[in-house]
């Protein structure tokens, strides 16, 4: 079986999307073009960014970004509001506040162009 191993975002400023992702995950793009950047994460995954202009086949914005989600799953609730406290902080727009669902505590933030940044508990 092939296994995914990239998860591919279009985005309206490559360089502005990949500044926002390389500090919120700690590291800096590995690769910046101006339409592409590429940002490796520490479980094997990269994270694409590509100018959603340049995107071939074309593309079109969903409403509010939202296709889908990016999920953080973390251990525990206390990691939730730690890093509730910290997104709003660095100035995340918080689309939906720290809540209680059928899966847990969650709440959803908004990358530069919409897309749903969600945090929530493991799966176990």
């Amino acid at each position: 079986m092939t296994t995914p191993n990239m998860i591919l975002l279009y985005v309206n400023d490559t360089a502005a999307s990949a500044a926002f992702y390389g500090h919120l995950l700690g590291h800096p793009a590995a690769s910046l073009s101006p339409n592409f950047a590429a940002l490796p994460l520490d479980n094997g995954l990269t994270l694409g960014l590509w100018g959603r202009a340049q995107a071939n086949p074309a593309t079109t914005a969903a409403a509010n970004g939202a296709n889908g989600e990016i999920v953080f799953m973390v251990e525990n609730k206390d990691r939730i509001d730690a890093l509730y406290a910290d997104w709003q902080q660095r100035g995340l727009q918080i689309e939906q506040a720290l809540t209680v669902l059928d899966f847990g505590p969650t709440f959803v933030a908004l990358d530069p162009d919409g897309h749903r940044l969600r945090v929530c508990l493991q799966d176990e």
